[in-house]
């Protein structure tokens, strides 16, 4: 009886570099744009100048997944009551040979860790409906309608630090 191999160690870091920020961007493009068919033109926003970037990194630098954190105005003008003191996660993705190893949580976490340490007191998302379960299970509520997003269905989700 074989002992099933170790999956790939991978670790969570903030994009502060130009490299790790074109990672995220790249993750974001296989994900969204080639997987979900979001016009690329919308995947990228005035907002990711200033938002905290989170990359998943492989051991052997394949990039895995990635997360943005929007703060202050930019936050308020997303979350659904304007509250500055409210982060707003978003551009959740994985890549498809990472998904099932814990890197989308990993991801949440480490936005929710940068959200801390701004001081923020809550986090807000738009979830994609078929992911409410994976967010529910990181202590995040939904509220509000069903509403679309690139011509998918969301729902907008907080969970307080």
């Amino acid at each position: 009886m074989s002992t099933p191999s170790p999956a790939p160690a991978y670790e969570i870091r903030v994009a502060e570099d130009p490299a790790d920020r074109e990672a995220c961007f790249a993750v974001r493009k296989d994900v969204f744009v080639a997987e979900q068919n979001v016009p690329e033109d919308i995947e990228y926003d005035v907002y990711d100048a200033d938002a905290v970037h989170v990359l998943a990194v492989r051991e052997d630098g394949v990039p895995l997944g990635t997360g943005r954190l929007l703060h202050g105005a930019a936050a308020a003008a997303k979350n659904g009551d304007g509250d500055p003191a409210v982060g707003s996660l978003g551009r959740l993705a994985v890549t498809a040979a990472a998904r099932g190893m814990g890197v989308g949580a990993a991801l949440v976490r480490a936005v929710e860790a940068a959200a801390r340490a701004r001081g923020l007191t809550a986090v807000d998302l738009h979830a994609q409906t078929h992911a409410l379960g994976f967010y529910e299970r990181l202590g995040y509520r939904a509220y509000g309608p069903e509403f679309p997003d690139a011509g998918i269905p969301h729902r907008a989700m907080r969970r307080a630090l």
